[in-house]
Order: C-alpha cells, then sequence, then structure tokens
C-alpha cells in the first residue's frame, strides 16, 4: 500500500522550496512542464516520488485556476507518493519552517 501526502506553503517560493529540500533531503529535483499543471519540479528515490509546484495551475480560460482550491492560502504545493509510511521523510519535513502538512490519502 502506498502514501499519498499533500503539503503546503504559502512562506516558500517554488524556486526557494526545491533549494531547501534538495539541501535538507538531499535528493535532486528536475524541471518538468505539463500542459495541465504548468511547470513543476520532481524527485524520485528513496522517499519515493516528490512534487513541488505552484498552487495556482493555467486554466484554460486563460486565467489561473487553483490545483488545491481547498487552500486558497497555499502559495506552494509538495506531493508526495510513498511506497510505505514514510516516517523518516515525514520527521525530516516536519522541521522545514513554513512547510504544513494538508493530508493524506492512502492508494
Amino acid at each position: 500500500m502506498a502514501d499519498y501526502d499533500t503539503y503546503g506553503t504559502g512562506t516558500h517560493t517554488v524556486s526557494e522550496l526545491v533549494h531547501l529540500l534538495t539541501s535538507h533531503l538531499d535528493i535532486v529535483f528536475t524541471e518538468r512542464e505539463s500542459d495541465y499543471r504548468g511547470v513543476y519540479h520532481l524527485a524520485q528515490g528513496a522517499y519515493g516520488r516528490i512534487e513541488i509546484q505552484p498552487n495556482a495551475i493555467p486554466g484554460d480560460d486563460g486565467q489561473d485556476d487553483l490545483y488545491a482550491p481547498e487552500h486558497p492560502a497555499v502559495r506552494v504545493l509538495l506531493l508526495i507518493s510513498t511506497p510505505t509510511a514514510g516516517r523518516t521523510l515525514h520527521t525530516r519535513l516536519g522541521t522545514v519552517q513554513g512547510l504544513v502538512h494538508l493530508g493524506r490519502e492512502p492508494w
């Protein structure tokens, strides 16, 4: 069973969070682009799949939509898919100032 966790921040920009987590977790992010999600950053490895993206994503009507409309104050999202309960990862993320755990969904 896998877990899908969502974290968010209204404090950091996407590039700031990429830099923080790169050094904090010793992982490497690559920039990706999607018509649906816009530009996001992806790291895959021992922790699972980790993605950083803005909450505002390009909308079909030329206006930005929110990826997580239930969290309008969150500027940047951290989306994590872990194959098992990643206690170490969540403990380390808990030390990142301004980063808030928004929810977990089992797969």
